[in-house]
């Protein structure tokens, strides 16, 4: 039996599984990842919170980034791996995808955004830092490029930041909330192209592992986690879950 066949008996076992992506699930869209050499913070120092908050220059480098499309989070398309979660969900097996991820492949994948839990953000539109205000980006792009004006809120003039937790921003109370309370109603939690090293958000596996769920990990690379996994997948996540998804849909 392969390791495919393993993780298609666990998730077919299941009763309800719950997933939880990080960069490797999006690098197969041509996303870097932030860690590895080319990756995104080896090109480009991070700007912290609170020096966004505090300096007019440190926010106009961010939205310049933005603009520029520096980071390569967005505009990218779904691969196979995310087209293989939507399915899943959609058949009813896995109940809402955790992610790290701030690029909306999973939404651009079908997933409705009730079903994905974004534990970082989500780089595709801004919000007000006073009000929570949305703010579109083409909006905020065509002032910023035809005047230079830094982004404010429309509504009450705070100072607005694309939708991702930036180093030093507190976590989300409300993801947060949700993603423990999904990892809790799991019997298996499948993570798929996580490190594993960024906590709060990789504390969640052990969660459910230590709540009795079976745990699965499909990523490239070692984890500090697979030593508690039941099962560890070095491959490629497209095609993994692709022929995985298949031989379910087969069997039923």
């Amino acid at each position: 039996m392969t390791d495919r066949d393993r993780l298609a008996r666990l998730i077919d076992d299941a009763r309800r599984v719950v997933f939880f992506t990080g960069a490797g699930i999006s690098t197969e869209s041509g996303i870097p990842d932030f860690r590895s050499p080319g990756g995104v913070w080896s090109r480009m120092k991070p700007i912290y919170f609170d020096d966004f908050v505090r300096s007019e220059d440190k926010r106009r480098e961010a939205w310049t980034r933005t603009f520029a499309g520096t980071a390569g989070w967005t505009g990218r398309q779904p691969n196979d791996g995310h087209h293989a979660v939507a399915r899943l969900v959609g058949s009813g097996k896995a109940s809402s995808v955790i992610t790290q991820n701030v690029d909306n492949l999973h939404q651009d994948s079908g997933l409705p955004d009730h079903q994905v839990i974004e534990l970082h953000g989500n780089a595709s539109y801004a919000t007000c830092l006073e009000c929570g205000l949305r703010h579109e980006l083409p909006v905020l792009k065509q002032s910023f490029l035809g005047t230079g004006e830094i982004p404010h809120c429309r509504e009450c003039a705070g100072l607005v930041k694309t939708a991702t937790i930036s180093f030093g921003q507190p976590m989300p109370p409300e993801p947060m909330m949700r993603a423990e309370d999904e990892t809790l109603g799991c019997d298996l939690m499948l993570v798929l192209g996580s490190s594993l090293v960024v906590y709060p958000a990789a504390g969640f596996p052990l969660m459910a592992k230590r709540n009795g769920a079976k745990l699965a990990i499909v990523n490239r690379q070692a984890t500090d986690q697979d030593v508690y996994a039941d099962l560890v997948v070095h491959d490629d996540i497209g095609p993994t879950m692709s022929e995985v998804v298949e031989a379910l849909a087969l069997k039923s």
